[in-house]
C-alpha cells in the first residue's frame, strides 16, 4: 500500500516477512482481529472477531485493505454510524501538533506557519532552546489515542482528501522526529539508531483492524521514505523489520474505554446447583464487573500490554493511568 504518486518509494512494496510482524497482537500472541463487519461478503474468515491472516489481505486480496479516502462513501458512511468513525483534516493535525510543540521549543512556528486549511514549511534548520537539544526531542514519548490510521503520527498523505504530502512538509509527530535527525546526522548508522529510538517513543491504540494495520504500514513507510529522502536508497529488509517489531508493540489493538482486548470481556457460565428433588436450578452467568459497574480496573477481559523500552520492560496499558 503506498498512496501518493510523487512519492519515490511507492513502487516499494513491503516483504511478507514485515508484514507478518505487522499483524501480530502483541498481548494474545495472535494476529490483530477485524472488529468490523465491513469485509464479510468476501467470507467467514474476514467476520469481525475473526484474525487478519496474511493470506487474507496479500497476493490477490491486496486491495481488499484500504485507507478511508479510498472506500466508497457508503463504506464511509457505514464507519461514521457504526463506529463514529471520523478523521481529521492534516491542517487540524498540524495545529494541534504545533500546540504541543510550542510548548516545548516555547515558540511558535518551529517546524512550520500555519496558513488557512494548510500550512507553510519552515525549511531553516530547526533551532533549539539552550537546555535542549535534538536527540532531547526525539526520545519523547508521544500518544495519538483512537488513532485510526495515525494522521497525527504519520502524515504521508491527507486522510480526508487523499492528497499525497511530501517528505520535506510533512506535520506528523514521527515525521517531525525524522526530519530532526536527518538534519543533525548524516552517518547511516547513526541515524537508523536514532530512527530506531524515534520510532520506540511514538505510541498509538485503535479498535478497527484495518485502520490499526494502515497505521503500522504508514509508521513502516514513513520510515522508508524519510530514509529515501537522506541517502537515496530504500532501507534493508533487517532494518525494516527491526522497525516493524518496534511499531507492532507500540501500536496496539485496544478498547479504549476499557484498555482491554476488544470484545474480550465475557460471562462466565456457574456451577450448575440442584434443589433437595434433584431438579436443576437455573443460574444466572457472571457478568463482568468491570463491564456492569463501569471499574476501568475490574474487567476480566484481557488487558492490553506495551512495552517500555528505555526500561526494557513489558507493563498493562492500564498501569499507565495514575488514576484509579
Amino acid at each position: 500500500m503506498a498512496i501518493g504518486r510523487e512519492d519515490k518509494t511507492s513502487e516499494f512494496f513491503l516483504d511478507e516477512n514485515v508484514i507478518k510482524i505487522l499483524l501480530k497482537d502483541r498481548t494474545t500472541k495472535k494476529n490483530i482481529l477485524w472488529m468490523t463487519d465491513n469485509y464479510v461478503s468476501y467470507g467467514k474468515q474476514y467476520s469481525e472477531n475473526s484474525e487478519i491472516k496474511l493470506k487474507l489481505i496479500t497476493g490477490k486480496n491486496s486491495k481488499i485493505i484500504r485507507p478511508r479516502i479510498e472506500k466508497t462513501k457508503f463504506e464511509q458512511n457505514k464507519r461514521i454510524r457504526d463506529k463514529a468513525e471520523v478523521f481529521t483534516p492534516s491542517w487540524v493535525c498540524n495545529r494541534q501538533n504545533n500546540l504541543v510543540d510550542n510548548e516545548w521549543f516555547e515558540r511558535t512556528g518551529t517546524f512550520n506557519n500555519e496558513a488557512e486549511n494548510g500550512w507553510i514549511t519552515n525549511n531553516s534548520k530547526i533551532e533549539f532552546p539552550e537546555d535542549k537539544n535534538w536527540t532531547d526531542y526525539v526520545s519523547l514519548n508521544r500518544l495519538e489515542i483512537t488513532c485510526g490510521e495515525a494522521p497525527y503520527l504519520v502524515s504521508r498523505y491527507d486522510t480526508v482528501s487523499g492528497n499525497y504530502i511530501k517528505v520535506k512538509d510533512r506535520i506528523g509527530i514521527y515525521d517531525r522526529k525524522l526530519r530532526v535527525i536527518s538534519e543533525n546526522t548524516d552517518n547511516k548508522s547513526e541515524w537508523l539508531e536514532w530512527a530506531k529510538k524515534a520510532t520506540q517513543g511514538i505510541y498509538g491504540f485503535e479498535w478497527q483492524g484495518d485502520n490499526l494495520y494502515l497505521a503500522r504500514i504508514n509508521v513502516v513507510y514513513s520510515y522508508a521514505e524519510h530514509y529515501f529522502d537522506k541517502f537515496s536508497e530504500i532501507p534493508n529488509e533487517s532494518n525494516l523489520i527491526e522497525i516493524a517489531e518496534i511499531v507492532s508493540w507500540n501500536l496496539w489493538q485496544m478498547d479504549g474505554l476499557k484498555f482491554v482486548v476488544p470484545m474480550s470481556c465475557t460471562e462466565k457460565e456457574m456451577p450448575s446447583l440442584s434443589d433437595l428433588f434433584g431438579e436443576e436450578i437455573k443460574v444466572e452467568k457472571e457478568k463482568c464487573t468491570g463491564c456492569e459497574t463501569n471499574n476501568i480496573r475490574a474487567h476480566n477481559g484481557i488487558y492490553c500490554k506495551i512495552k517500555d523500552w528505555k526500561a526494557n520492560k513489558i507493563l498493562r496499558a492500564i498501569d499507565m493511568l495514575k488514576c484509579n
